[in-house]
């Protein structure tokens, strides 16, 4: 009877053992896992073409990086507007989707050097008398919910005033804003200088307008939790050898072309 009790707390805790080390596998496969929010109409940097695949400049280079850390990732759609607080919440781990660095973000994230440059510009259609940001007085303007788009908009008092109902209109995704803007729904519309000249070089310049007037350079950086500097400071240090290797400049031709 002992020896059947005996064998039989042998077998338990082998059982445990084998339990455990399962666990653990697959504990260390999840943490090896980066999972990466985007928003999926955002292009050119990272939407979901005709066939269903993700694509774009920064899921490139994305897969890049975390191909030289020897890292699997995921790329998960998100709410653009509640891209903070999908970080925050650890359903995702990275935010790399044209992320602009404004002044609130800093609070709220982690980030990387500037890994392009980008500006906000406000785009008219081109039989219209809007010429500047004065002309905007009493207009529609269109632009994301929580792009920094937004942010500058909010930010220039001014401006934000003088617009109808003195607050912009917004939307989900900026083609929804694009749509508005053809419908003449919008008189008007801010987006990324990268989002906006890409649309408007596949639909036809002739149909726009940018104003010469916009709301200054800022910098696209790769966004990660405050608590997460280990991963920042890898990524951060990958991207600086993809750029001093040449491959940032293969990536970035293949979308914009040598001459942008």
């Amino acid at each position: 009877m002992r020896k059947t009790l005996k064998i039989l707390n042998v077998m338990i805790l082998i059982l445990l053992s084998l339990l455990l080390i399962v666990g653990c596998s697959k504990k260390d496969e999840v943490k090896n896992e980066i999972v990466i929010g985007f928003d999926n109409t955002y292009f050119p940097m990272g939407y979901m073409n005709e066939n269903g695949d993700t694509v774009g400049f920064d899921i490139d280079l994305a897969k890049e990086t975390f191909k030289r850390l020897d890292m699997n990732i995921r790329f998960q759609p998100i709410d653009w507007s509640m891209k903070e607080t999908e970080l925050r919440s650890k359903n995702i781990d990275v935010i790399w989707n044209g992320y602009s660095l404004t002044e609130e973000r800093k609070k709220l994230v982690t980030y990387t050097e500037p890994y392009m440059k980008n500006k906000q510009l406000i785009v008219v259609l081109k039989d219209s008398k809007i010429k500047n940001k004065s002309d905007l007085k009493g207009k529609i303007l269109g632009t994301q919910q929580g792009s920094a788009g937004l942010e500058a908009i909010e930010k220039d008092k001014k401006l934000l005033n003088s617009l109808s109902n003195s607050e912009p209109i917004l939307y989900d995704t900026f083609d929804k804003v694009f749509r508005d803007l053809n419908a003449k729904r919008i008189d008007a519309l801010v987006a990324d200088e990268t989002l906006a000249k890409y649309y408007i070089n596949k639909t036809g310049v002739e149909k726009y307008n940018i104003l010469e007037e916009n709301f200054g350079e800022e910098d696209y950086v790769v966004a990660f939790n405050k608590d997460n500097i280990k991963l920042c400071d890898k990524v951060n240090k990958t991207l600086k050898q993809i750029k001093k290797d040449g491959v940032f400049n293969e990536i970035y031709n293949k979308w914009f072309g040598k001459n942008n």
